[in-house]
């Protein structure tokens, strides 16, 4: 029998904020992965651990998922991922593989599930609170209301909406483009709130466009709202 390759979403950064199906596998399995060169000091495993800290004592492993943007390279090393997780799935071994926020929204692990399904192995998600809803929640703003539309647009791409389609946006991994994206923002004309590192002991609120960093990290995330 081979083992079952388990998508575990660990939410944002707030270990009270993760299920409690995510606590009950990592107290049923002994075996994990997490994205990283070094596991335990992965964000993943160092929120889940706080949840469960029984995972201290399981065994880790590491599946290095590069940010980059040669598609030659990123599709190798996700070879090389899947392949890692296939020898222990041929042992009959459960891998759990913990990821941030939700397993379904703009996740590593997607990757290493498309090649394992093509292998004939079986994949299950869990799902976990998405950093959206987090910081929403946070900023205690409802993201849509009535009719409102919500579009999720991940860095700059396509941020021309903006202005072209109604309704609100939630703006993930736009670090690298700050400044642009920050111009676009303020020529909008919608209401901008942003949470960085939201859940974290580094978190940050902005309530303006103007108060966002530059140079704010990777962990950004922008709610722009019709007025």
């Amino acid at each position: 029998m081979k083992g079952i390759a388990y998508g575990v979403g660990v939410g944002p950064g707030d270990p009270e904020l993760m299920t409690l199906k995510a606590v009950r596998l990592i107290r049923e399995n002994d075996l994990f992965a997490v994205p990283g060169k070094d596991p335990r000091q992965s964000v993943a495993y160092k929120i889940a651990v706080q949840a469960a800290p029984e995972l201290a004592e399981k065994e880790v492993i590491s599946v290095y998922m590069p940010m980059v943007k040669n598609r030659e390279l990123i599709d190798e090393e996700h070879k090389k991922g899947a392949k890692i997780l296939e020898e222990y799935l041929d042992r009959g071994r459960n891998v759990v593989y913990l990821t941030l926020g939700d397993p379904t929204v703009y996740c590593t692990f997607s990757y290493l599930q498309h090649i394992l399904e093509a292998d004939g192995y079986t994949v299950e998600l869990v799902s976990g609170i998405p950093s959206f809803c987090a910081a929403a929640a946070r900023l205690n703003l409802p993201l849509g209301e009535w009719d409102e539309p919500i579009h999720i647009i991940p860095a700059a791409h396509k941020l021309e909406k903006l202005s072209e389609e109604p309704g609100n946006y939630v703006l993930m991994k736009s670090a690298s483009y700050m400044k642009e994206v920050k111009d676009i923002l303020r020529e909008s004309g919608r209401a901008v709130n942003a949470v960085i590192d939201c859940g974290m002991e580094s978190e940050i609120v902005c309530r303006s466009v103007d108060e966002i960093p530059d140079d704010a990290g990777y962990f950004s995330l922008i709610i722009a709202k019709e007025k």
